[in-house]
């Protein structure tokens, strides 16, 4: 992974000394609440229901086992014994005390972290596939252009105040696990006719209120032009982006309106500005940064741990049905990609405390060359265990609760905070998660029913991606009352689609109710192997519709 040089760490403590003195500043009185409020929201600092909220960045998902221990130590001196992990792979802290902030960021600092551009109308973190580098399908791997994108990002004084937030994806396989079709902007690798690697380019996608699948504006970008043709399209948006009503500020809005060839035409236009003055990017360049990603040092007799774990396999079907879930294909013979869950029964998706914090550390240490990943939904991954190292990982992993075989499952959601949490919800959402656990809680079930994204948003901002979600539950107040919408068909992934509503919402009691004569629709009408979501784009929603709200007798 990356590592800091002297200018990136002399940033980042400058950084925190100014906002260490930015806070002292305010506590005396001498900034005003509304001034302060940018600066703390330069550096990740949010005022949530109870308490603030400090987001921190981890870029493309990647840590090490040293920052890991690191978050684990800030939880016990600075919070409340646990972090939770975002749908951007970043984690947030949910009751630090606003004057303790810059100490965090200080401790933060020693590792190589920081909480830099994860809030305000800037360029948030670039996020990528979990499974980067390690996939055997993959194109390229996506990482060493996530932090090309991050250098250029970080602190760059053109596109600090942006019209509103932007975010940026990268995909480098024919499974699109980033969600790159729903980011504002969205980057393919592919190769062309030539068997030439860049990027297909994709721009205006996004949830929210007004949720839009992403356009492609270039078929094909060479890998050198990335910079310069990322900066084209950022100086249209900043140029034209509506600043007068943040609800129609997102780069889809001006995309929608001004339609997709005439926002072509103009980032073509600035393009062909930018690379009459600025240099594109060069092989030494790219050569370095990709030298930050080298593959791991694996094993060559790590196909020995094959046989054994067949035995194992073979011997405990509480390890096999985890192997089945939990586990994916590596490109190197004689290893896996783990998959963590941080969804346990009954517990708040995507939390970890301090304890599990350092098991996890611990263990990519002795199994995973002390590297660990987070997801887009809210897990972790090992991505580089030998075979024969499955089956002790799997027993530490059970022991911490960190093993639950639901990866892929109606259970493996991805949930936002909600009430519970956030200012800007309408509505529960971790109440709704255990209901829905508590409900469908026979695993043998869950691995029937196969592979199910179910998404749950507190509000119509879809930080949990409801939209995309193969089953949605948005949200929503009637009269102080929690009531929930339900979409289907949706999906973030390659084939990506914005899920339909099925009808009215239905009340807080009856959501998990909802969900299983949805899913008995789907048993009595799936063919043999068909998913969840094939089934509903080959019969529509109106089945579901009917089943769900059919009057009772």
């Amino acid at each position: 992974m990356y590592q800091y040089n002297e200018q990136d760490q002399n940033l980042i403590n400058a950084r925190v000394e100014q906002y260490r003195d930015q806070t002292r500043r305010f506590l005396a009185g001498e900034i005003p609440d509304e001034e302060f409020r940018a600066l703390r929201l330069m550096n990740g600092l949010y005022i949530q229901r109870h308490a603030p909220m400090l987001r921190i960045a981890v870029p493309y998902g990647l840590m090490n086992s040293v920052q890991i221990r690191k978050l684990a130590d800030i939880t016990r001196k600075f919070d409340k014994n646990y972090a939770h992990f975002t749908t951007r792979t970043n984690i947030q802290l949910n009751w630090p005390k606003l004057e303790q902030v810059p100490d965090i960021l200080a401790e933060l600092a020693e590792v190589q972290m920081h909480s830099i551009q994860t809030s305000g109308n800037c360029l948030r973190n670039t996020t990528t596939d979990h499974f980067a580098g390690i996939i055997p399908d993959e194109v390229e791997d996506p990482r060493p252009w996530c932090e090309i994108i991050r250098q250029w990002t970080t602190l760059h004084p053109e596109f600090a105040y942006l019209p509103r937030k932007f975010k940026i994806a990268v995909a480098g396989s024919t499974e699109d696990r980033a969600a790159t079709q729903v980011h504002d902007i969205g980057l393919h690798l592919v190769q062309n006719d030539a068997g030439e690697t860049g990027f297909e380019v994709l721009v205006g996608g996004g949830l929210g209120r007004t949720p839009v699948i992403g356009k492609v504006i270039r078929s094909f970008l060479p890998k050198h032009d990335l910079l310069t043709y990322l900066e084209a399209i950022l100086r249209v948006y900043n140029l034209n982006g509506r600043r007068d009503n943040k609800y129609k500020a997102r780069i889809k809005i001006l995309v929608n309106a001004l339609g997709t060839e005439e926002f072509t035409r103009l980032v073509e236009t600035e393009w062909d500005i930018i690379r009459a003055t600025e240099t594109r990017l060069t092989d030494e360049h790219i050569a370095r940064i990709k030298g930050f990603f080298e593959p791991q040092p694996y094993a060559a007799d790590a196909v020995d741990g094959l046989a054994v774990l067949e035995n194992q396999l073979a011997d405990n079907q509480e390890f096999s049905a985890w192997y089945e879930r939990n586990t994916r294909d590596h490109k190197v013979a004689g290893y896996r990609a783990v998959v963590v869950s941080l969804k346990p029964h009954l517990k708040a998706p995507g939390d970890i405390t301090d304890v599990q914090l350092d098991a996890v550390a611990d263990l990519a240490d002795k199994y995973n060359f002390g590297e660990i990943r987070s997801t887009h939904d809210q897990n972790l991954v090992l991505a580089h265990v030998a075979a024969g190292d499955l089956y002790q990982l799997w027993q530490s992993l059970r022991d911490q609760n960190l093993a639950r075989p639901n990866i892929g499952t109606l259970t493996d959601m991805i949930v936002c905070p909600g009430f519970d949490f956030c200012s800007l919800a309408n509505a529960h959402t971790l109440t709704v998660s255990e209901q829905i656990n508590q409900k469908f809680d026979d695993l043998d079930y869950l691995h029937d029913i196969g592979d199910i994204k179910l998404n749950i948003s507190g509000c119509i901002n879809a930080c949990a991606h409801h939209h995309v979600a193969h089953i949605g539950i948005l949200g929503v107040d009637k009269n102080g009352e929690d009531f929930y919408q339900i979409t289907l068909g949706g999906s973030s992934r390659e084939d990506a689609s914005l899920g339909k509503i099925i009808g009215r919402a239905v009340p807080q009691a009856d959501v998990a109710n909802t969900i299983e004569k949805v899913l008995q629709v789907y048993i009595d009408n799936r063919t043999d192997d068909e998913r969840f979501i094939e089934t509903v784009r080959r019969i529509g929603v109106a089945p579901f519709k009917e089943r769900v709200y059919a009057p009772v007798n």
